[in-house]
């Protein structure tokens, strides 16, 4: 009975509570711009919403320990028909279109096909998706360059030359071979998460990365999100125990924490254009290892809120790093995580 009223209370408060936010930012917004005043009135209701948000914050957190004690509620539609349990995990396979060989492997070491993927879903609360973009060549670019940007004729011409030489190809329309290669192996294993809007390119990687938290955030309910690279190879009954044991901690940033040289030579393989940024020492932040890495279910909102707005760099794990600096973030050293070589109680081992 008391958990059921504490959801009523906050079904209640949630009504009431949004026009009272809404004006809560307004008003923040406004006196922040510049107005030395506001009237008592405008005052008043600030404090009121105020007061409504934090009542209504402590009643959530008392529904959450009612739901750790068992209660579901009865009011709640269910988001899968088959099973109410939220994913423990979603898991963001990083993958190239000619990389198929690795997929494979994956599948057949620990992902799983078919039935015995979702199986692991249904019992393990893991979901694993290789995820890959599409592939537009620079004609559509230098077209819309032309149109929008005012470009000289010269210049699309020289950028149209050049996809015509490489013989890149327009996969706006998904004609393109290898998009309709993925398409294909997709229909086959259902294992993909595409995403449509982000284009394939080595230097993308990082905003491939943010794509699919965001995606991932805004399209399952789960407590943790892991992004991999395609040549790790997962123990997923390790990686399910150790996430257990975070379950509890709201905005977790789980790695093989490391530093190291940032390299301003144009040659170097690990190059960082903006190494300027990083000081004199020329020594980048605590990070996570690129190979995977995890953040909880509230970093990866975050990350989906802000995308428009998060600073990339030149590698995806430092740019992951930077997102969470200057946020009250707990970061946790998880040597198990380090894929460099499979030790005993390793979660992943690169090949």
């Amino acid at each position: 009975m008391i958990a059921e009223q504490l959801h009523f209370d906050v079904t209640l408060l949630w009504q009431d509570a949004e026009e009272r936010v809404l004006l809560t930012k307004e008003l923040d917004r406004i006196t922040g711009q510049g107005h030395s005043a506001i009237s008592v009135d405008d005052t008043l209701k600030i404090i009121a919403c105020r007061e409504q948000k934090k009542k209504l914050s402590a009643l959530e957190m008392e529904l959450v320990a009612a739901r750790q004690e068992g209660f579901v509620s009865s009011h709640l539609p269910e988001k899968n028909s088959i099973s109410n349990k939220r994913p423990l995990v979603v898991i963001g396979i990083l993958t190239g279109f000619s990389h198929k060989s690795k997929r494979d492997a994956i599948r057949k070491a620990w992902m799983g096909a078919g039935k015995v993927l979702k199986k692991i879903e249904d019992e393990k609360g893991i979901i694993a998706r290789f995820v890959i973009g599409r592939r537009y060549h620079f004609f559509c670019f230098a077209i819309f360059h032309f149109f929008f940007f005012n470009c000289s004729l010269l210049e699309v011409i020289l950028v149209v030359a050049v996809s015509l030489r490489f013989e890149l190809s327009c996969s706006s329309n998904r004609g393109d071979s290898l998009d309709r290669s993925i398409d294909n192996e997709n229909k086959e294993t259902n294992d993909f998460l595409i995403l449509e809007n982000h284009v394939e390119a080595l230097e993308e990687q990082p905003n491939k990365t943010k794509s699919f938290f965001a995606y991932a955030a805004e399209n399952w309910d789960a407590d943790f999100f892991a992004k991999i690279n395609d040549d790790v190879y997962l123990n997923i009954d390790a990686l399910g125990n150790t996430l257990a044991g975070y379950v509890d901690k709201p905005r977790v940033y789980v790695g093989c924490m490391k530093s190291g040289e940032v390299f301003s030579e144009q040659s170097h393989r690990w190059y960082e254009p903006d190494w300027w940024k990083f000081g004199d020492g020329k020594t980048y932040f605590r990070h996570a290892s690129g190979e995977m890495f995890v953040v909880s279910k509230a970093l990866a909102k975050f990350i989906s809120i802000n995308r428009s707005i998060l600073r990339a760099y030149a590698h995806d794990d430092v740019t992951v790093g930077s997102w969470f600096i200057g946020s009250d973030v707990k970061y946790v050293d998880e040597r198990k995580f380090c894929c460099s070589s499979w030790s005993t109680g390793a979660i992943c081992s690169g090949v």
